[in-house]
């Protein structure tokens, strides 16, 4: 999960250094480069959430991590050159939602090893580990690009637009010796998952109303979680890169998601000991409240304004890791062991688009109007789970 996560953000790390090495491309181009894995992982985990019961857990972890090659060693090859067509950056950026699309499949499979007194704690580590992938890209890959790797002599560095040397290509390179480690130890330690079924037979959960109100939550907490952690660094050279002083992006894009992925693996056995369903309404009102105070931030005439700014975004960061711990230790409650995995693998699917879409909102209607729009998105997800799990006579207590 943790290479996964890396992989499908690596675009988000080399993207705001394209220009640097010539590329010459848009602001609006750069927006959909990062937001095209987001549409992918999306996509593709409606195919994996359908997997782990029908090939298995070590065929399917073992065959999904020697995909992340895909994208890796495209990205490896593709920055060194800056006549590559647009159309041939977005494909490359595609292929990098495989990395979040396994997660549909590998947490799923997961929750099948797991009694559900212990089913919060297995997939806070597991979700909240792997996401630690977000922020270990987003921190290594400013440093990473500065050297040569691995002794790759033929690939020399590129020329950055004051005629200094980069690397970018390690940003991809550097993943690729620990795919390959990864596929073999799937491969040789994994069991198949215990739980077998047909895809008819995982259809049932669409039927169930509960499936639909954990999409939703889901999609306020990782929707918002994974969509910012690919746009911050874009949305501060925007905000606040026109000022004196303008802060360095990359030196703050990493600390949201790693605060969120924290939070969400700590809040793990938390939820197992109190229930998932108190976790997920402080989360949502903690959610809320950094929203508003983002929104005073969004028009800035002074670049010291920044740190309200970032304070803001950290505040939905660090409290979307408890609506994220929470949900996961819901669907496990709520749900049977089998449609369990299904709710799971699909609320993940669609939360998975956060990236896309937080990419195509900020793109089109504009900074302000999303940031209102997330708020109104909080404010629902709190009644649904105070109604539905939290208050005294709740129909289904998680």
């Amino acid at each position: 999960m943790f290479i996964g996560f890396a992989t499908w953000y690596v675009v988000s790390a080399v993207a705001p250094r394209l220009n640097d090495v010539g590329f010459g491309l848009e602001p609006q181009q750069l927006y959909w480069i990062v937001a095209v894995p987001g549409l992918s992982a999306g996509l593709l985990r409606m195919v994996f959430m359908f997997l782990p019961p029908i090939l298995g857990s070590r065929t399917l972890v073992t065959l999904s991590s020697l995909l992340l090659l895909v994208p890796l060693l495209g990205w490896t090859f593709v920055v060194r050159d800056n006549s590559t067509p647009f159309w041939v950056l977005l494909a490359l950026a595609f292929a990098a939602g495989v990395g979040g699309g396994t997660f549909s499949g590998f947490m799923p499979s997961t929750s099948y090893f797991f009694p559900k007194r212990l089913a919060g704690t297995a997939l806070g580590l597991q979700a909240g580990l792997g996401n630690f992938g977000i922020s270990f890209v987003q921190l290594i890959t400013p440093w990473i690009v500065g050297f040569g790797l691995f002794g790759t002599a033929a690939l020399a560095p590129e020329v950055d637009r004051d005629g200094g040397l980069v690397w970018l290509h390690n940003g991809g390179l550097v993943l690729v010796p620990w795919v390959l480690l990864a596929a073999a130890a799937a491969w040789i330690y994994i069991r198949r998952v215990p739980v077998t079924a047909d895809f008819r037979e995982q259809m049932d959960i669409f039927r169930l109303k509960h499936t639909w109100i954990q999409t939703t939550l889901y999609v306020m907490g990782f929707g918002l979680f994974s969509g910012l952690a690919a746009q911050t660094g874009l949305l501060i050279n925007q905000l606040y890169g026109g000022f004196d002083g303008a802060p360095n992006a990359l030196a703050f894009t990493f600390i949201g998601p790693a605060l969120g992925a924290g939070v969400r693996a700590a809040c793990g056995p938390l939820c197992d000991r109190f229930g998932g369903g108190i976790f997920t309404l402080i989360g949502a009102i903690g959610m809320l409240g950094g929203c508003v105070a983002t929104l005073f931030f969004l028009a800035p005439t002074d670049v010291s304004q920044f740190w309200g700014f970032l304070t803001g975004i950290l505040v939905i960061f660090f409290f979307s890791g408890l609506v994220n711990a929470g949900t996961f230790k819901q669907m496990p409650t709520i749900f049977s062991r089998r449609q369990a995995g299904g709710a799971i693998g699909w609320t993940a699917s669609v939360a998975a688009f956060g990236p896309f879409f937080v990419g195509v909102l900020l793109s089109t209607i504009g900074v302000v109007p999303f940031f209102a729009w997330s708020t109104f998105l909080c404010a629902v997800c709190i009644a649904l789970t105070w109604w539905y799990y939290v208050r005294r006579g709740a129909p289904v207590p998680s």
